[in-house]
């Protein structure tokens, strides 16, 4: 199995090895053209989005300055939106679904290392997908740990640290990001 492979299955594998670092330079000149491109002009989602993620469904919008790590790991519903100085680190595949709302200055890490300095000096790391659901809305400041799955209609306070899931209709927050409250879902009342 490549280093590569191991990556996309979930087992330890060296960042250094030339394939994984290749993928990591296709992400960086994604993320320079992505950012080189006017907010304004279509090219930049038709193109450069659409060319950076794996998939995306209708009217993404991503601001700039964007920076991950893969993007073809990175797929994403309709009415996407990262805003300014996000960051996904997709070794692992990154999903959200439709109207995902992401806060400015958000880390999205799949990545992890290894804890010990033996682990480390082999530049050893190792990914978990994260996934998020409909009808979400990340703040600001915001950092989303590997392997977590949030769920629908979910609000994560500005600056709260998610290390564990988060179930539908909730409201989250704080170092580490704990319940704060249930939160009504209303989409079936208008959607009648």
């Amino acid at each position: 199995m490549t280093e590569y492979e191991k990556m996309l299955a979930g087992e330890p594998f060296s960042v250094r090895d030339p394939e994984v670092y290749a993928s990591k330079l296709h992400a960086v000149e994604g993320c320079q053209k992505l950012n080189s491109i006017p907010i304004t002009d279509e090219k930049r989602k038709e193109m450069a989005i659409r060319e950076l993620f794996g998939s995306c469904g209708k009217e993404p919008q991503v601001l700039p300055t964007f920076t991950c790590d893969n993007g073809k790991n990175i797929h994403v519903g309709d009415y996407f939106l990262a805003n300014y100085n996000v960051t996904i680190l997709d070794g692992a595949a990154f999903t959200a679904g439709d109207n995902v709302w992401i806060g400015p200055n958000t880390l999205i890490s799949c990545f992890n290392h290894p804890l010990t300095p033996k682990g480390r000096r082999q530049y050893l790391a190792i990914v978990k997908p994260i996934t998020i659901g409909n009808d979400v809305w990340i703040g600001g400041n915001c950092t989303i740990l590997p392997g977590v799955t949030i769920g629908n209609n979910v609000v994560v306070a500005a600056g709260a640290v998610v290390t564990k899931d988060v179930p539908d209709n909730t409201l989250v927050g704080g170092v580490p990001a704990k319940k704060i409250r249930d939160l009504e879902n209303d989409l079936e009342e208008r959607d009648e």
